[in-house]
């Protein structure tokens, strides 16, 4: 959905899919998938910020490119510490689990943090 252009609705999502890999899913079984509905909440937001378009100035279109170089510089980068963290959370979870730790035990939510408490022991 990164290069999604036009109106976006979870009808068209769906047609879309099907088109793609021939198969129809409903929209509550998209939804129910979290790097789908991220996808999908994120590109509905980058849609509703879309300007119209209008002329751009010679600086306005060097920005541009520059801006759009920028980007895909920092896609790339991003893009690989992304699979250096896959691959990480895969050996750790290979790992924790050849130690007898199990799922429910690695999703304890770590305990909150009483910043009153340090702040008084900084006093």
């Amino acid at each position: 959905m990164d290069t999604w252009d036009g109106k976006l609705t979870w009808e068209t999502l769906i047609a879309k899919i099907e088109l793609n890999i021939g198969c129809r899913y409903s929209r509550q079984a998209l939804d129910r998938h979290a790097r789908i509905k991220l996808a999908y909440q994120t590109t509905k937001e980058r849609l509703a910020e879309k300007p119209r378009a209008r002329p751009l100035t010679t600086a306005q279109a060097q920005k541009r490119i520059n801006d759009y170089e920028r980007l895909v510089a920092e896609n790339m980068r991003l893009q690989k510490e992304n699979e250096s963290l896959l691959e990480q959370f895969v050996r750790w979870a290979y790992n924790a689990t050849l130690h007898g730790l199990s799922e429910e035990l690695l999703d304890v939510p770590l305990p909150r943090v009483n910043r009153r408490q340090t702040l008084l022991e900084v006093k």
